[in-house]
């Protein structure tokens, strides 16, 4: 008894070599703003001890609560509003947190004289500033391939140097935090 021939298996390797051998896998990265919501929240807890031990909040009703990525300011008056809104702003810079991500909302009364802000956290890179780094990339004339996936825009080139000049290029834009990831080679 003789084995027979697998000229199929044979043939099924050679085309799978020969697949990814034609594949082209490009270097990319990804641009995302996200602000670290551990950090905010520890911020957020230091600034509550804060108000609390401070003598000019004495007997008030100055806190910040934080709900999913809204943060609300409470306090007594517009003027204590401010002033608790400085101390949280004191405490997310020296979290590294940049304070672009915050966006300010009206301040409401909530009954008497108090008052409270909600403040919205941003997360994600919008689609028209997405549109303005691409076409910025585009003008510039790089070879990369930039897309817009969800909140994230990713980058792709043929060259690793070409990525770094198109971090150059990106870095320029200070309307929101951004940040570079998810480096592939």
């Amino acid at each position: 008894m003789t084995l027979p021939d697998y000229p199929s298996i044979i043939n099924l390797s050679k085309l799978h070599k020969i697949y990814w051998e034609s594949i082209d896998i490009m270097p990319t990265f990804d641009v995302t703003s996200e602000a670290s919501r551990v950090e905010i929240k520890n911020a957020i807890d230091a600034t509550n001890k804060e108000v609390l031990n401070r003598f000019d909040f004495k007997g008030s009703d100055a806190r910040v609560e934080l709900n999913e990525m809204t943060v609300t300011v409470f306090a007594d008056d517009e003027f204590k509003l401010g002033q608790v809104y400085d101390v949280l702003v004191n405490k997310l810079a020296k979290r590294s947190v940049d304070i672009r991500f915050l966006e300010r909302g009206k301040t409401t009364k909530i009954g008497g004289d108090k008052v409270k802000e909600d403040i919205i956290i941003k997360t994600g890179i919008s689609k028209e500033l997405a549109k303005k780094i691409i076409k910025r990339l585009k003008d510039n004339k790089i070879k990369v391939k930039p897309s817009i996936q969800g909140d994230i825009i990713r980058v792709a080139s043929q060259k690793r140097d070409t990525l770094q000049d198109a971090i150059k290029i990106i870095k320029e834009f200070r309307e929101q935090p951004l940040q570079f990831g998810n480096f592939r080679d």
